[in-house]
């Protein structure tokens, strides 16, 4: 169910020049909300933000009543929201979207993999495998360590690996490229699952290797959405069963569904 809502802004963390994590809270229990799904936001005060703006639900704290939202900071409008301060008023509609499947058995092993704000979603995503008995492990991709941020939430919820390009974090090189995958051969694989969200060629290269791998996948797209309830048709996407519309088919999408070139 879709709620139209303004929440208080509560904290305005600042995690470098790109990123900021942004917490909200409501004088009333803030709806139900699964991992996958985002919020539409709108940004007032911002002249050349007319749209609302999607951002992926990075986590949701029940016990302070908080929605937290990661903003990498790209234009007016992101600039607009990383300048609110405590106490700020902001309305959003949310939950928006569908959700990640969750594994049937727990002796599942899970990959999560994400690339710059991609990332997002994967926190939330992390704590309810763990809550539900799993043992999630996380794998992220950067340009730089400074693109890198959140780090010691995740591992609240897993071990965490990092790739990044020049070598300043982890291992230099793409998320595929890391030796964690490397044991893959075609026999039994490391991981049962996997989970990825960031840029489409990242994504892509994820998809490809899980079926080469033949292991489940499931993507979140980052179209863009201007409305996010499927009216404007700006993020349409092409399956395997026609086009269909990021914001209410998506963001999840099995892989097997999209006509990705593997």
């Amino acid at each position: 169910m879709k709620h139209l809502l303004d929440l208080t802004v509560t904290a305005n963390i600042s995690l470098n020049d790109r990123y900021v994590l942004l917490k909200f809270t409501s004088s009333e229990p803030l709806p139900e909300m699964l991992p996958g799904q985002f919020v539409e936001v709108r940004v007032d005060g911002s002249p050349t933000t007319f749209l609302r703006r999607p951002i992926s639900i990075n986590f949701v704290d029940r016990t302070a009543n908080e929605l937290w939202l990661l903003v990498q900071i790209t234009g007016d409008g992101t600039r607009k929201m990383a300048s609110y301060t405590q106490n700020d008023v902001v309305n959003m509609i949310l939950p928006l979207g569908n959700s990640f499947t969750m594994p049937q058995n727990t002796q599942n092993k899970p990959l999560l993999i994400g690339g710059g704000v991609g990332i997002a979603p994967m926190l939330f995503w992390g704590a309810e495998l763990k809550k539900n008995g799993f043992n999630p492990v996380f794998l992220f991709g950067a340009r730089t360590k400074k693109d890198l941020v959140l780090l010691e939430e995740f591992e609240k919820y897993g071990k965490v690996y990092t790739t990044t390009e020049d070598g300043s974090h982890g291992e230099r090189g793409f998320v595929t490229q890391h030796s964690i995958l490397s044991t893959f051969d075609f026999q039994l694989p490391t991981f049962d699952y996997i989970y990825t969200c960031g840029p489409t060629l990242m994504m892509k290269a994820v998809a490809q290797f899980a079926v080469l791998h033949q292991i489940p996948c499931e993507a979140s797209l980052e179209n863009t959405m201007a409305c996010g309830v499927g009216v404007c048709l700006c993020c349409v996407t092409d399956t395997v069963n026609g086009h269909k519309c990021v914001c209410v088919e998506g963001p999840v999408f099995d892989i097997n569904n999209l006509k990705w070139n593997f």
